[in-house]
């Protein structure tokens, strides 16, 4: 039986795709995940040898801290371009199919409406930059490889943005969070069953955008998560970009148009409120059996 292999498989999404209940466990693969301690895809001896023919990988692996980026670049570069890279050789060499994770932080946000997969990249911070390397040497290495770009990612895990501002909640602390930055929340178990159905579409397209459907501010996204959550939406203060001491710039507008994912026949992914729902309030929402795309 052919391998579904997971780099990253420690992180947010990746240890999503290799769960048990993930759509990916229907029986036509084995579903392999490597963490970094397990695989470091800046090792290409150890690339070449845990790759085999017949997979089909998708990189999860990445350096993500976006501030921490802004001083240890060498760290985020090396994972994020270089190794990319060298797994987009081992997979030209291999034969397999890849799926490569990226970012909408490779543009400046200074557009009006979302990006499309052709409007210009210009990342404006160091890990935007070295994630637009990293597509650059993915394309390179492996002119076949799928490269797929979200925004926001969550989970209701206990770690990333709402679990922080829900703790804070629970202590009854304000929480400034900021108006003015915009993108779609998405949600881990709806972007693996949108993998899924790339995964096993005929022809897909090499560059895609595959968010939740719909935008909205950080700071509405935070009310959202703290109503869902029965908290107080009084303890949240709007404030602007400019009033965040951050090492990093954000970009403003990070909305990323579905057109080159629907184009191809592919389903949308559901709206940000829907998935929220279901991703916080599990018990008046009910069980998800596949919500998801597909």
């Amino acid at each position: 039986m052919s391998r579904l292999v997971v780099t990253g498989a420690d992180g947010l999404l990746g240890s999503r795709i290799t769960n048990p209940t993930s759509p990916f466990h229907d029986g036509s693969r084995t579903v392999v995940g490597f963490g970094k301690k397990e695989l470091d895809i800046t090792d290409a001896v150890a690339l070449r040898t845990t790759i085999a023919q017949d997979d089909v990988v998708i990189n999860c692996a990445a350096y993500t801290a976006v501030d921490a980026a802004e001083t240890d670049i060498d760290r985020a570069f090396a994972v994020n371009t270089v190794g990319v890279g060298l797994l987009a050789r081992t997979c030209a060499e291999k034969q397999v199919r890849l799926v490569h994770i990226s970012t909408g932080y490779v543009f400046d946000g200074s557009a009006d409406n979302p990006y499309e997969t052709f409007s210009p990249a210009a990342p404006i911070n160091v890990y935007g930059r070295s994630k637009l390397a990293g597509e650059q040497a993915a394309r390179t290495e492996f002119p076949d490889a799928l490269i797929v770009r979200t925004m926001w990612l969550y989970s209701e895990k206990t770690s990333g943005f709402p679990a922080a501002l829900l703790s804070k909640c629970e202590r009854g602390e304000p929480v400034s969070v900021v108006s003015d930055q915009f993108a779609s929340p998405t949600y881990t178990d709806d972007l693996v069953f949108a993998l899924s159905d790339l995964v096993a579409h005929p022809e897909p397209p090499l560059l895609t955008h595959a968010t939740s459907t719909g935008a909205v501010s950080k700071y509405e996204f935070a009310c959202a998560i703290a109503e869902v959550a029965g908290f107080d939406v009084d303890l949240l203060r709007p404030c602007r970009t400019t009033d965040v001491r951050a090492a990093a710039d954000r970009p403003r507008n990070a909305v990323l148009s579905d057109s080159s994912w629907t184009g191809r026949g592919l389903k949308p992914l559901p709206d940000w409120r829907d998935a929220l729902r279901r991703a916080f309030a599990p018990a008046v929402t009910g069980s998800r059996a596949r919500c998801g795309p597909g």
